[in-house]
């Protein structure tokens, strides 16, 4: 019997939480440029209803700011207390948020961010957890 394999990159589920339609779009090419499966949500609500219904999602991208019961900081906060074993990205186009308010293991980049080094990052991110 063999032992199971990795799942293949194109089946790593990656959720893009953010509001701005035309960013959310953007985001998600990236991510699937990537080689990676990407669902959407444009708010934290959203965004955890869609995590409860899909267990196997391994990714979370999410944006600081967004209208809702929660901010992106909230979110990756809650995400990492409910699912801690998801890898978690966080981006804002305000540069000065505080990094010691997010979770550990959590990475940031400040709008507008490098592709090759946001897919470096989500690269290593999905493969680990």
């Amino acid at each position: 019997m063999t032992a199971p394999s990795a799942p293949t990159r194109s089946s790593i589920e990656v959720l893009v939480v953010e509001d701005e339609p035309i960013l959310r779009m953007d985001a998600v090419d990236l991510v699937e440029d990537a080689g990676y499966m990407a669902l959407e949500a444009s708010n934290a609500d959203e965004a955890m209803e869609i995590l409860r219904n899909h267990p196997s999602i391994r990714v979370l991208f999410t944006d600081v700011e967004m209208p809702g019961s929660m901010n992106g900081i909230e979110l990756a906060e809650r995400v990492h207390r409910e699912f801690p074993n998801m890898g978690i990205i966080v981006v804002s186009g305000h540069p000065r948020i505080n990094k010691s308010s997010l979770p550990i293991d959590v990475d940031f980049f400040a709008k507008p961010y490098q592709a090759k080094e946001f897919t470096r990052t989500l690269t290593r991110i999905a493969e680990a957890v």
